[in-house]
């Protein structure tokens, strides 16, 4: 995925940019731009966990031909973790902090937002991947929904990380 900041900033109208030059406002604009960039690139993210959810139907298709229930069981499992994680990177915090709040997010916190939210994108492709390895695994998902698990579960702490460093705990 592109730097989004980047094309944000330069997506800017000439009315945006006369502002800019505004003594004071450029810094709370340019916060607001990376608060943005930020929620474009979590929705980018959860939006291609939730376009990929459909392998984890036929895992589950295949293992009821099988008849081997015990993988349903883990792939409704792996299914309703995704789903949190889903709910959690579009729904996440965007580094906004009101005027009497204890921990106060200034643009070196946003900035460090940003780059730790781009490095949530490989807990993505890392998801993604094992997931289609699962759907073509020969001796079964079994083992792949394990690994599978795992990837969510490890996406997951990544984002109670990205949660403490907004409260100023990291």
């Amino acid at each position: 995925m592109d730097n989004v900041l980047d094309k944000a900033r330069a997506g800017q109208n000439a009315l945006e940019k006369l502002v800019g030059a505004i003594p004071g406002f450029k810094g709370y604009q340019d916060k607001e731009l990376r608060r943005d960039a930020d929620q474009i690139q979590r929705e980018y993210m959860a939006t291609r966990l939730e376009q990929h959810k459909g392998i984890l139907n036929d895992i589950a298709n295949a293992a009821t031909r099988g008849g081997d229930l015990g993988a349903i069981n883990d792939v409704e499992t792996a299914r309703k973790r995704l789903d949190k994680v889903v709910a959690r990177l579009r729904f996440a915090e965007r580094g906004y902090a009101g005027f009497f709040d204890a921990v106060k997010v200034d643009a070196a916190m946003l900035a460090r937002i940003y780059e730790f939210d781009l490095s949530l994108i490989q807990g993505v492709e890392a998801i993604l991947t094992v997931m289609r390895g699962a759907a073509s695994a020969p001796s079964g998902p079994g083992t792949a929904i394990s690994s599978l698990l795992a990837e969510i579960e490890a996406l997951d702490l990544r984002l109670n990380d990205r949660e403490s460093m907004l409260r100023g705990v990291k």
